[in-house]
């Protein structure tokens, strides 16, 4: 399949959102609210949840399932307070000596001109700085899109996991063909040209783990592409478990520290 085709399987409005493997991938879930500086940030959503055996800290990009979600979550497209409220969730899980869970799916961070004036760069850089030394386990679950730094913001941790038809990207192909072609028609070929893929990340290095989808994509049977996620996101927290908090954000650094690096 061309790259191109799974990013419009990573877009399909039917694939599961959030609130759906919420559903499927935990067994309990009560959400928390508030940056506690200005504002509940509807684009993402966190809480506290239980996956199996493991209490959680459970963090995801919302792009909603209505119109009026959507309107509300700006298409999954988070504002500084979301990145401020998953940093002050996180935290609570290093305190209560719980992992760390977030599922992934925006084109981005929101660009408007309010985020920009809250601090929306630095959210984002706090929170890279943020998650790559949290004394906590971190899975992280790459779902649809993975747009930029807004997704890169929630998706620093020790075992990244993709969804088969997910796409994971600096930037779009549409973004990417402007930019070098001035022309969006060529978003195929910057599509190919990005290596944005689950096997291609995985080749790379960038993911760990590919989560194998229903024939024809997550939207074809969202409920059995959740139990495939928890199934997973069980075994690498059963994994994760097992090692000691200083070796965990030691390899976890060592890991984001090599990325990029090539002879």
């Amino acid at each position: 399949m061309k790259a191109i085709e799974k990013v419009r399987i990573a877009r399909d409005p039917r694939r599961p959102h959030f609130r759906e493997f919420v559903k499927y991938v935990c067994d309990d879930f009560e959400e928390l609210h508030g940056d506690r500086l200005v504002n509940d940030d509807r684009g993402l959503v966190g809480g506290l949840g239980k996956i199996g055996g493991f209490r959680c800290v459970v963090l995801g990009h919302n792009k909603g399932a209505s119109v009026e979600e959507n309107m509300e979550s700006n298409f999954g497209m988070a504002n500084p307070d979301g990145y401020r409220k998953a940093m002050r969730l996180a935290s609570l899980a290093e305190r209560l000596g719980m992992a760390v869970v977030t599922f992934v799916d925006t084109p981005g961070a929101y660009p408007g001109r309010e985020a920009e004036e809250r601090g929306q760069a630095e959210a984002i850089a706090k929170s890279l700085e943020f998650f790559s030394a949290l004394r906590a386990p971190v899975v992280v679950v790459i779902t649809g899109e993975g747009g930029s730094g807004g997704a890169l913001a929630i998706a620093v941790g020790d075992r990244i996991l993709m969804m088969e038809n997910a796409v994971y990207s600096v930037i779009s192909p549409e973004g990417c063909a402007g930019i070098l072609w001035r022309d969006g028609s060529k978003a195929p070929e910057a599509a190919e040209a990005l290596k944005i893929t689950a096997p291609d990340l995985l080749s790379l290095g960038v993911i760990d783990e590919i989560v194998k989808e229903p024939k024809g994509g997550a939207h074809k049977n969202p409920k059995s592409a959740c139990l495939a996620v928890k199934r997973s996101v069980l075994a690498q927290l059963k994994s994760l478990s097992k090692v000691p908090i200083n070796e965990l954000v030691d390899q976890r650094y060592a890991k984001f520290g090599a990325m990029g690096r090539f002879a």
